[in-house]
């Protein structure tokens, strides 16, 4: 809803949704910065996410997560993509009701040949097709929550989403031409 300074718009979704690649359009469009938390996590601890998440477990990597999007929101005013489970603490989708999230939203499909065969990505260890729809099953509730703005990115390039989503900002922004016109 963005009341509360902090960033121009924060993209939420699950991996291989593109939130860091339509992030940096975005930001580069718009004349900001763009700030990943997963940057800014594997920085804080200088280790990857995947290092932090098996040597430290995923409470401990939730616990800094939530902090590091804290700090990100109160102090970042571009473009802001988080991790693609940041939204599952509830405390840090509470923290969002004051700013305007977009929701990434992509299908099992293209969220698979976009990850590939799931390097680096600790949540994806197995069968990784099998895995990220179950991720995408279990959260999209909690994403849509979230969610002020939903951009569907299934079979569109990196460039047609960060348009798509430049014009739901604007339009959520602005709002209805008429009260209560809009379908």
């Amino acid at each position: 809803m963005t009341a509360a300074p902090g960033p121009r718009v924060v993209l939420v979704g699950p991996m291989g949704a593109g939130k860091t690649t339509v992030g940096r359009l975005l930001a580069d469009g718009w004349g900001v910065a763009l700030r990943d938390t997963d940057h800014d996590l594997e920085d804080a601890e200088g280790r990857s996410v995947s290092d932090i998440f098996v040597d430290s477990g995923e409470e401990y990597f939730r616990a800094r997560e939530h902090e590091t999007v804290l700090a990100a929101l109160g102090s970042h005013d571009g473009v802001l993509a988080l991790g693609g489970g940041a939204v599952l603490d509830p405390r840090t989708r509470a923290a969002l009701e004051d700013h305007l999230v977009v929701f990434l939203r992509v299908g099992l499909a293209d969220a698979a040949k976009r990850v590939g065969l799931g390097q680096g990505r600790p949540l994806l260890l197995g069968n990784v097709r099998s895995r990220i729809k179950t991720l995408l099953d279990e959260r999209l509730p909690v994403y849509l929550e979230a969610a002020d703005v939903v951009v569907a990115t299934d079979g569109k390039d990196p460039e047609q989403v960060a348009a798509e989503v430049r014009r739901a900002v604007s339009a959520y922004r602005t709002g209805p031409a008429v009260e209560g016109s809009g379908g």
